[in-house]
């Protein structure tokens, strides 16, 4: 039976940073310098994140999601993938990347058990893809893209977050992807968190580009959008999804910002070292870490999500300006 929070939602999704480090320093996400890495002992082994999937399949979570930074960084990553893929009551096994170490990678990983992935791609051009990475090639990405197609890491979703006077310019581009292929390409409006967008007002005038903005850029081109059904796409999440007329794949629109979605929010967050965070734009955590390393049962893991879950908020506060200032968006996994 899956778990309530106290507004009645159901989660049943819970997202795991395995690492908080990355080979790329994105713009919107991290500092070009870094952020202060964790020491190797701090991070949560396979084994301890494995014990807490268990737990938490046993109150309903039935969807995983593997983030980082980027979590192709961590070595072995497909054998955690192994261990998760066999937990009974996991239904749904992911990974979001970047794409850029995936196309080394992608047989294996679909071999260990991991179903699809999401790839975050902002843009189409090399040098604008290097601008926004600070150190990434667009080919590398590219090449990820084309192997997990191929290895059958499917249906695939295109995360692209929408930046104002940067590449709000190809978002007609990113559409046009979906009319030969299966993909979802999905835009995502810019969300603040406090490494980055320290003034909120920076943010909303030389940031934030809404999906109402995006979605009339595209339908400019191609003319009004189909709405898709619930039954056309895996995993809808948050995303409200529509199709060119015509087209292969589909449009996904999230607005965390102008029309957030927290009344339907059904997931967690476990971050690398081993916090569990009821909401991504707020600071509150719960420590899993120091409870697994002195022995906790699973049981004792079960009264530790049913809190967390319980402190699930009514939704975040933007509106009012409050944003989170403790981690930077790598050091949760978004």
């Amino acid at each position: 039976m899956t778990a309530l929070d106290s507004f009645g939602r159901a989660i049943e999704y819970l997202r795991i940073s395995v690492t908080d480090r990355c080979n790329l320093r994105c713009i919107y996400c991290m500092p070009e310098e870094g952020v202060p890495g964790k020491e190797h002992t701090e991070i949560l082994r396979y084994e301890e994140i494995a014990r807490v999937v268990e737990a938490a399949a046993s109150v309903g979570i039935s969807k995983v999601r593997l983030t980082g930074g980027e979590p192709l960084a961590r070595l072995g990553l497909s054998q955690l993938i192994r261990m998760l893929s066999r937990i009974p009551g996991i239904e749904d096994l992911s990974l979001t990347t970047n794409g850029t170490l995936l196309a080394p990678m992608a047989e294996e990983l679909k071999a260990a058990g991991l179903r699809r992935v999401n790839v975050s791609l902002d843009t189409l051009r090399p040098d604008r893809f290097r601008r926004i990475t600070r150190l990434g090639e667009l080919a590398d990405a590219l090449d990820g893209l084309r192997a997990a197609q191929e290895s059958g890491l499917t249906p695939i979703k295109v995360n692209m977050v929408v930046l104002r006077s940067l590449n709000e310019d190809e978002v007609v581009d990113f559409a046009r992807l979906t009319l030969t292929e299966r993909w979802c390409v999905r835009f995502i409006e810019l969300m603040p968190m406090g490494h980055i967008w320290g003034d909120l007002s920076e943010w909303r005038e030389r940031g934030l580009v809404t999906v109402d903005e995006v979605r009339d850029g595209i339908e400019g081109e191609f003319g009004p959008l189909l709405p898709v059904g619930e039954g056309e796409v895996v995993s809808a999440g948050p995303a409200r999804n529509f199709r060119i007329p015509g087209a292969l794949g589909t449009l996904g629109f999230i607005s965390p910002v102008t029309a957030h979605f927290c009344a339907v929010c059904n997931r967690l967050r476990l971050t690398a070292d081993g916090r569990l965070r009821p909401c991504l734009l707020a600071d509150t955590e719960l420590d899993l870490r120091t409870p697994l390393r002195a022995g906790a049962s699973k049981e004792e893991l079960v009264g530790l999500l049913l809190e967390a879950i319980a402190a699930k908020p009514a939704g975040h506060h933007l509106a009012e300006d409050q944003i989170p200032q403790e981690r930077s968006m790598s050091q949760i996994g978004g």
